[in-house]
């Protein structure tokens, strides 16, 4: 009973990585309606982003963290204003086109700097440090860490989407485009300023990635799909179904894995699939009006 319960524990803490993972993806969708292939890719340059700075300048990755968050923003604003606001249109096929064209060059781009090698982001005694629940089941910090930004995010999300005249314009733009435009509303730049804010969420995804696990130039398929998936089993354009289908992801692996050590990766995939088929919208789209 105490393994299932600490999977269930260990399900849940994962879940929160996966919800960092998706809340960029979830804000870039909600928006713009922008489904970005090259997500996961990013997630990765972050995490080499805070690699070089924690490498360079000797420090901390929670300090790197910080300073690499004001440089993804600026990323973000120039990818989406150069690149990304002249593929915006009825057509869905030209961003995701760019957007898989922009994954390969992430790729490419940093197995040229970093090599194949995979690194880690190195933050001493608090990598190992758990806390005990009792019974014999711990939790680690980090994973904690982790559940806790996630929700932070979440929250921080929320308030911005729902409360502030930024997150007016986002919904503005997101459910009427052209009458947007006629109340005055700049549409490139809101969508620059919100993959700007994706990426900001991308840089704290990728801080927890890097002290997790090891990571290298190839991973960024991997943590898109894991993404995506989360996205879809909260439901498009919620961020507190984003968290809950990070959570049921988490679980669906770490208790897959309880099972068989070999479904782990295909236990959450199958998770994904029954909410795809019972729930099409996912468990908690956003209302229409």
């Amino acid at each position: 009973m105490t393994g299932w319960l600490d999977a269930v524990i260990q399900g849940i803490l994962l879940g929160g990585l996966y919800a960092l993972f998706a809340a960029g993806l979830s804000l870039i969708f909600g928006v713009m309606r922008l489904v970005n292939l090259a997500h996961g890719d990013l997630i990765v340059l972050a995490a080499f982003v805070i690699l070089t700075l924690a490498t360079w300048l000797g420090l901390d990755p929670f300090v790197a963290a910080l300073l690499a968050i004001p440089i993804m923003f600026v990323v973000g604003f120039a990818l989406q204003h150069v690149l990304l606001n002249r593929t915006l249109g009825r057509d869905l096929l030209p961003p995701l086109l760019v957007t898989f064209g922009l994954s390969i060059i992430i790729q490419n781009g940093l197995l040229q700097l970093f090599s194949a090698d995979s690194e880690r982001l190195r933050a001493g005694s608090i990598e190992t440090a758990s806390i005990a629940l009792g019974g014999g089941i711990a939790a680690g910090v980090v994973p904690l860490l982790t559940l806790l930004s996630a929700i932070a995010v979440i929250v921080i999300l929320n308030l911005v989407f729902y409360r502030t005249p930024l997150g007016r314009a986002f919904r503005a733009t997101s459910d009427d485009l052209e009458i947007a435009q006629l109340m005055g509303i700049e549409v490139g730049r809101i969508y620059a300023v919100a993959m700007g804010l994706a990426l900001v969420v991308v840089t704290v995804a990728a801080l927890y990635l890097g002290m997790r696990a090891n990571f290298d130039p190839t991973i960024g398929p991997a943590r898109l799909l894991y993404a995506f998936e989360a996205v879809i089993i909260g439901g498009l354009g919620s961020f507190w179904g984003t968290l809950a289908g990070g959570i049921v992801l988490g679980l669906a692996q770490t208790i897959g894995a309880r099972i068989d050590p070999e479904w782990q990766i295909l236990a959450g995939h199958l998770a994904f699939l029954v909410v795809l088929v019972l729930r099409p919208r996912g468990l908690f789209p956003r209302a229409v009006d």
